[in-house]
């Protein structure tokens, strides 16, 4: 019942990460967004992706039950917020209330299966769980699509609601798990890193401003664009060496989880992970909306092959790693199939045919399948039980930072190349409505059908060559984490549980 809870939990991340996938166009042009719909997607991950150190160290001072349960009710409120809002600020505060829930949620689902099953049997749990959080992954952008067409876009956040009740219910009966409770709550508030939390948060909220700006409102070269980003990166340089001092007894992302090769490489591919699973989310619907010419819930269909695909493959990985007890091959087979996918969707153009781009969204999403399952196993495999909590923290945090990434860099190579091929458009009416980054807000088959033959032809090629370019450097963050595996060391997962975390047990008279 743990595990059941725990899935239920899962498909309420899932759903979420991929809902707004089809619905943002129409969401950003009924509220007037302009360059702000990106904050509607970076609100929720860069809050998901600051969040996960600190509940990793929740998780160690008081517990997995209530930084669970307190994860999901904050999600509701943020999903409450964001499907009444009637202004972008509002819908921004919303997502991030909504990001603060999901990344405590995804961080601890991980930690407590740690805490429950030896490394060498969690690949097969961590399948389940996943296989439940792919299938929410993969009725997000067609439940998306229905609910802008038919409804509202305003249940793409309501849904949340009644998927948090029963995830809260479920947690309640059956989340019951060991943890200290002899010492005394300030004590436990003393133990948090504060300072190393605010830093970070900080400096990831700098460089997203850099990356969300950079291109399109702003030019490259602009002090506004290049301040934030070496203030951000040099904070990120701060943070590890406050890490390091030793002044804080237990830093929020210890150093010792990098000390290992296996650990650091793993840590690199999860945010390649992250990245590419994003980019290929949110730019896939581009395609078929744009060059296609779609509409949202159709768009939400023609995306089915990604997310399905991913879970028997998931699973498969899963399954795999448990009777083998190996991680690296699946690594290395995974990336270069990611790779060979994003290669192929350079191809795709307004008269690939259904079976091409079917065909080409399966290669890619066995490639992400393989790796989901098979990242934490190498993560964990040459660290002690004891850092469960801090590496899972710090793996959620990387995976969640990937998605930032894999949305912000697409985003402004997109915008940066469709500035410069909107030139071909004759129409310079067409042409100023699609500038100044407001590309992806207009990427709707209602919105370039309302031009003349050709000035359609015009903007669907314009938008058809700046996909290209999109997925042209996804090939080369996909071909990095394939390099990158073959360096990681093939320990032998433990068969057995040492932890002072797990299910609670009666006491025998």
């Amino acid at each position: 019942m743990i595990i059941a809870s725990l899935c239920m939990t899962s498909l309420l991340t899932a759903i979420e990460g991929t809902v707004t996938a089809t619905a943002l166009p129409t969401i950003t042009h009924e509220l007037d967004s302009k360059e702000l719909y990106v904050w509607f997607v970076n609100a929720i991950f860069l809050s998901s992706a600051v969040i996960q150190p600190l509940f990793g160290q929740l998780a160690d001072v008081f517990g997995r039950r209530w930084p669970s349960i307190f994860s999901v009710a904050v999600f509701a409120l943020g999903s409450g917020i964001a499907g009444g809002s009637n202004s972008n600020g509002m819908l921004i505060a919303g997502r991030t209330l909504q990001g603060i829930g999901l990344g405590g949620v995804n961080m601890l689902i991980d930690i407590i299966v740690c805490d429950l099953v030896p490394q060498r049997k969690r690949g097969a749990i961590m399948g389940i769980i996943f296989a439940i959080f792919a299938t929410g992954s993969s009725l997000g952008p067609f439940i998306g699509g229905v609910l802008v067409d038919h409804s509202s876009w305003r249940w793409v956040f309501y849904l949340g609601l009644p998927v948090s009740g029963l995830a809260l219910l479920l947690l309640v009966l059956f989340l019951q798990v060991r943890f200290d409770k002899e010492t005394t709550v300030m004590n436990k508030l003393k133990r948090l890193d504060y300072i190393g939390n605010a830093i970070l948060v900080s400096s990831m909220i700098s460089i997203l401003i850099a990356l969300t700006y950079g291109g399109t409102l702003r030019p490259w070269s602009s002090w506004r664009t290049i301040l934030p980003l070496i203030l951000g990166l040099l904070g990120i340089c701060a943070f590890h060496s406050y890490e390091v001092t030793g002044w804080q007894q237990e830093p929020v992302m210890p150093p010792r989880l990098f000390k290992n090769r296996t650990s650091a490489i793993a840590f690199v591919l999860v945010f390649l992970h992250g990245m590419i699973l994003y980019w290929i989310t949110y730019f896939l619907p581009v395609y078929f909306q744009s060059v296609l010419l779609s509409n949202p819930t159709r768009s939400g269909i023609q995306f089915l092959p990604t997310t399905i695909v991913v879970i028997p493959f998931a699973i498969v990985a899963g399954g795999l790693i448990t009777a083998t007890g190996r991680y690296k091959p699946l690594c290395i087979i995974g990336f270069s199939l990611q790779a060979l996918g994003v290669g192929l969707f350079t191809t795709l153009d307004i008269a690939s045919s259904t079976t091409k781009w079917a065909i080409f969204q399966i290669v890619a999403a066995a490639g992400i399948g393989l790796v989901t399952t098979a990242i934490l196993p190498a993560v964990q495999v040459e660290l002690p039980e004891s850092d469960v909590a801090a590496s899972t923290a710090t793996w959620g945090f990387l995976r969640s930072l990937g998605s930032i990434w894999g949305i912000s860099i697409p985003a402004a190579i997109f915008n940066n190349r469709f500035e410069q091929l909107s030139t071909q458009i004759s129409d310079s009416n067409a042409r100023d409505m699609l500038r100044n980054g407001v590309a992806y807000e207009k990427s709707s088959s209602a919105f370039i059908n309302s031009f003349s033959e050709s000035t359609r032809i015009e903007i669907i090629l314009t938008y058809q060559g700046a996909l290209q370019r999109v997925w042209q450097i996804a090939v080369v963050f996909a071909c990095v984490g394939f390099i990158a595996a073959w360096g990681m060391r093939e320990s032998k997962l433990k068969r057995s549980l040492d932890t002072d975390f797990g299910m609670k047990t009666k006491e025998k008279p």
